[in-house]
């Protein structure tokens, strides 16, 4: 109970009104004691959040100008960039309006999926098929779609799915998917309506540090519940482990597969929602060091305590290639840069003195895997996440099921189920090593990113 209490008196952030002349955030000095009575009425929910959707801690609904006038099952809109098979609007659309497995059974949504928006129609597309098969009209314009062709705001949600499309790249190489565009158009509804309803973003939040901390903030403004990010926080894990709430985190790493502004999204959530549970919460970010190749290998040759972790992820995971194509010996140093010499990794030091580190190892690995050490006692807590991808082990991409139950539950009750700024973090910290890889492999400090937040002491990940 010390350490509760301890975290329970933690200053929380207040985006609102605690912005530093230099565009950083600080804490509001209010927060030590409306968090206790939050986390009293309201378990797992983080202060931040209460913060976020206007609510005084402890408050039991939603303000009336958010509140739904009738008890009509609840409408959303769900924009997306294409629908094709394996696209990632293809699985939150069929999940949204056929179901998915849970919990042993076939579940089918308590929200209505009743309109959509799509930007492109490349070959293959299955918007229309979709559309007619389950009666979702496709609307031609964002606005559109949120009014049902009228001239208010008519649904209760919006799901913003701006992953995959035909997009150009700017010189860092970031895709330039329209997320941010949506997003504001969402938010022009919003105003012209008088009122806002909860909001999901798939993956990043956008392209620019700025954009991102837009986003979060329009979500204060007008008092919505905003969920954003991947599967990868929410989906089972092997074993069903947690890090301990509260516990003394020294050092954080994820081993993973991929692209940069890409997978690497997804291995830096594996890593922070994870670290976000460690002593007093996240404090945010110092620094992002971006490597490739054999600057990359020689850097993590000089950090042993980093190397140990980058071990204990390898052990959990079900991909990783064998020295000889086959045995039960773990893998060497000399196999490791043999096997992926182009490897890439992310060095990240928090502004609390824990370093996060996150490694792409194509030709090694094909999974997410995660590993920490406790500080002082050299607790190692490791697991991988599962995400078998369509067309290797799975055809279904099953870890998307939770996090549309999670997008059902924040709609519902118009409370993000985690706080917005672990994503804002990940994009950030994303962005920042895309700026460091660009500027010729060099640290980039990232005062920008002092933000702190807390999450409750429930999980959100999916245990059978």
């Amino acid at each position: 109970m010390t350490e509760v209490k301890a975290r329970e008196s933690r200053w929380i952030t207040d985006m609102n009104h605690n912005e530093n002349t230099d565009g950083t955030w600080r804490r509001d000095a209010s927060g030590g004691s409306s968090r206790r009575g939050f986390l009293t009425r309201m378990t797992g929910w983080t202060a931040a959040s209460a913060a976020l959707h206007g609510h005084q801690a402890g408050a039991g609904s939603p303000t009336p100008r958010t509140r739904p006038k009738t008890h009509r099952r609840l409408r959303v809109a769900l924009l997306a960039t294409e629908v094709r098979r394996h696209s990632h609007a293809q699985h939150f659309i069929d999940r949204l309006v056929e179901g998915y497995g849970w919990e042993g059974k076939h579940y089918r949504p308590g929200i209505d999926l009743v309109s959509l928006y799509v930007d492109q129609f490349p070959i293959g597309d299955l918007a229309r098929d979709r559309s007619r098969r389950h009666g979702v009209p496709i609307y031609p314009t964002v606005a559109e779609a949120l009014t049902l062709g009228g001239s208010k705001l008519a649904v209760d949600g919006v799901v913003i799915i701006a992953e995959h499309g035909e997009y150009p790249r700017n010189e860092k190489g970031q895709t330039l998917y329209p997320r941010f565009k949506f997003f504001k158009e969402t938010i022009r509804v919003f105003e012209q309506s008088g009122r806002s309803v909860p909001v999901f973003n798939d993956k990043h939040l956008s392209t620019t540090w700025a954009e991102c901390e837009e986003m979060v903030r329009d979500s204060r403004r007008l008092e919505f519940a905003f969920l954003a990010g991947s599967s990868l926080p929410v989906t089972w894990r092997v074993p069903s482990v947690e890090l301990p709430w509260g516990m003394d985190l020294e050092e954080s790493v994820c081993v993973c597969y991929g692209g940069v502004d890409s997978y690497d999204f997804h291995g830096l959530e594996t890593a922070q929602c994870m670290s976000e549970r460690r002593g007093l919460g996240e404090t945010g970010i110092r620094s992002v060091w971006a490597l490739r190749g054999t600057k990359m290998w020689d850097e993590l040759g000089k950090r042993s305590s980093t190397q140990d972790l980058v071990m204990a992820a390898l052990a959990r995971s079900h991909t990783v290639r064998p020295p000889d194509g086959y045995g039960y010996l773990p893998p060497t140093w000399d196999h490791l840069r043999k096997t992926c010499p182009e490897a890439v990794g992310y060095f990240i030091e928090h502004r609390d003195g824990l370093r996060t580190s996150m490694f792409m190892m194509n030709g090694l690995v094909q999974d997410f895997t995660y590993a920490g050490r406790e500080r002082g006692r050299g607790t190692v807590i490791s697991c991988q996440m599962h995400l078998p991808m369509p067309g290797h082990i799975s055809t279904t991409a099953d870890f998307f099921n939770p996090l549309v139950r999670h997008i059902e539950t924040t709609v519902v009750k118009r409370k993000p189920v985690y706080p917005p700024e672990r994503t804002l973090l990940t994009s950030g910290m994303t962005l920042a090593a895309v700026e460091s890889l660009h500027r010729g492999q060099v640290p980039v400090a990232t005062p920008e990113m002092a933000v702190t937040y807390d999450v409750g002491t429930e999980s959100t990940f999916w245990r059978a």
